[in-house]
């Protein structure tokens, strides 16, 4: 089984949401981890958005990086720029990625509001992790 290591600033909405996506959708070929380098607990919207499109994620936790040391995965993913700055290498890993996305969290305004934003970053992820699982099947 091949280990991913999502990781991000707060581990709150893109990791959790990757990692999500990659157990849904990989099935048993992978396992999926996320990880944050000032985690600040699973935002709810995160959690939301993505039970709209079948994947729960209610019971994952936000976790700090430092869970993950000493342990060997074959990719370690930054899924926002800052993390990808705060942790350029991640000892044990056999390839590291850096996925972009915009924070869905850092948009103000009402629930309302906020809603599409992490919908569309959901949605983003979903896209890239289809696109990872394709080129790994290749």
């Amino acid at each position: 089984m091949k280990r991913v290591l999502f990781l991000c600033t707060g581990n709150s909405c893109r990791s959790q949401m990757a990692e999500g996506w990659l157990r849904h959708l990989a099935g048993e070929s992978f396992a999926a981890f996320s990880a944050g380098t000032h985690p600040a607990g699973q935002n709810p919207l995160a959690a939301r958005v993505m039970a709209e499109a079948g994947v729960d994620i209610s019971g994952q936790a936000s976790k700090g990086v430092e869970v993950y040391a000493g342990q060997a995965f074959d990719w370690v993913i930054t899924v926002c720029d800052q993390a990808r700055e705060s942790c350029p290498v991640f000892p044990g890993a056999c390839q590291q990625l850096h996925w972009s996305f915009a924070d869905p969290a850092a948009v103000s305004g009402s629930e309302a509001e906020k809603l599409p934003v992490f919908r569309r970053v959901r949605d983003q992820i979903r896209r890239r992790i289809e696109q990872f699982l394709e080129e790994e099947r290749r």
